[in-house]
């Protein structure tokens, strides 16, 4: 059914469970599927990339050794771990790497919107990414 799962992930738990979801997914597909954890670091908009560049730099390569624990973590039957790193603003980049890389589902966490809050909460990442992706996405909370 799907054959590319993409999981953003903050390194948090919540994402975490997220990762653990669609791997078990994923091992119960009866062929061979791909899942892409991906990080994206947040730029600092209009500032001077090469101004920051030591500092992206050392985030970048903290990033990559999580993204490796987490691959550790997960590995398994069935399916294919892979880990990609960007930079920029992570709404635009999750939908850029949804659509260039064929991705087919995005399995992500969430947060319980209270429908009694108003707009408060409607305006993160993951209600973001949820609207505007073109494929089926599965929030996690």
């Amino acid at each position: 059914m799907f054959s590319h799962i993409l999981v953003p992930t903050d390194f948090t738990e919540k994402s975490a469970e997220s990762a653990r979801i669609a791997v078990k997914m994923a091992s119960s597909f009866n062929f061979p599927c791909k899942i892409t954890l991906l990080h994206v670091i947040e730029t600092i908009e209009g500032a001077d990339f090469e101004e920051f560049a030591d500092f992206y730099e050392k985030l970048r390569k903290r990033s990559e050794k999580k993204l490796d624990e987490m691959i550790n973590t997960f590995s398994g039957d069935g399916f294919k771990l892979y880990k990609k790193i960007l930079l920029g603003n992570r709404v635009r980049k999750i939908l850029d790497f949804i659509n260039k890389e064929g991705v087919d589902l995005v399995v992500l966490s969430s947060h319980k919107v209270d429908p009694k809050g108003g707009l408060e909460g409607w305006g993160t990442i993951s209600y973001k990414v949820g609207m505007l992706a073109h494929c089926p996405v599965l929030m996690v909370k």
